[in-house]
């Protein structure tokens, strides 16, 4: 569980990133950074926490043309990130590139970053869904632009808890599943609308779970964490 469970840093500053970090030293192993973390702190914030001896999930959800991406991927795995988000919405062509790219380091002898696939955003109900012009029902979003990803290389998706057995059942055992949108049951929902708790999350086929403020926003992220821990 503990080595399952990804730590969202979505904190405004660096600073308040790496306090965060240095307190969960020695129990969580892997954290992600967002938007919100990477456009205040820089990619130094990245090299940072790899200081710090965690595993970075660097969570930019990449949608740009082929040669952008391409670029990118190559950029964030020499900060020594270690799985990186793209938007599958980007389309075939972007995702060969980013795959290609991820395949170049390791055939350089680099460090291959993952590369895991948004489809739908856990935050998008069918109803938002069908204001931004997809007609298509959430699952069958998911399912459509997964697909597409996998059949390229990408090696996983990000996905709602509630796909996530679809996800398993139609990528095989060797694709990443990460789920945010988790929530133990004594924490608040907040922004997410497709939710889950960690351990349901993971008996439907989740490989890793983004779990953010019931950590983060806690009096004492330790103890929220090895909660999960222990329940998980």
């Amino acid at each position: 569980m503990r080595d399952r469970m990804i730590i969202a840093l979505d904190t405004p500053s660096a600073e308040e990133a790496l306090a965060l970090g240095r307190s969960l030293q020695g129990h969580a192993t892997h954290v992600k950074v967002g938007m919100t973390l990477f456009y205040a702190a820089g990619p130094q914030i990245v090299l940072a926490l790899r200081n710090l001896g965690f595993q970075v999930f660097v969570d930019l959800k990449m949608h740009d043309i082929p040669h952008q991406v391409a670029g990118a991927v190559r950029s964030l795995a020499g900060l020594g990130a270690s799985m990186l988000t793209v938007h599958a919405a980007g389309g075939r062509a972007m995702l060969e590139a980013a795959a290609r790219e991820a395949v170049r380091l390791q055939e350089e002898g680099l460090p291959r970053p993952r590369l895991i696939a948004v489809t739908v955003l856990t935050s998008m109900s069918a109803p938002a869904l069908s204001e931004v012009g997809v007609t298509r029902s959430v699952p069958l979003q998911v399912a459509s632009l997964a697909f597409l990803a996998h059949e390229v290389g990408i090696d996983g998706v990000v996905c709602s808890p509630h796909e996530a057995a679809e996800m398993r059942e139609l990528l095989g055992e060797a694709a990443l599943v990460v789920t945010p949108g988790v929530r133990p049951a004594w924490a608040e929902t907040g922004d997410q609308a497709r939710i889950a708790t960690p351990r349901a999350a993971l008996d439907a086929g989740a490989s890793h779970l983004v779990i953010g403020r019931p950590v983060t926003a806690a009096p004492d992220p330790v103890a929220a964490f090895e909660r999960i821990v222990e329940e998980g």
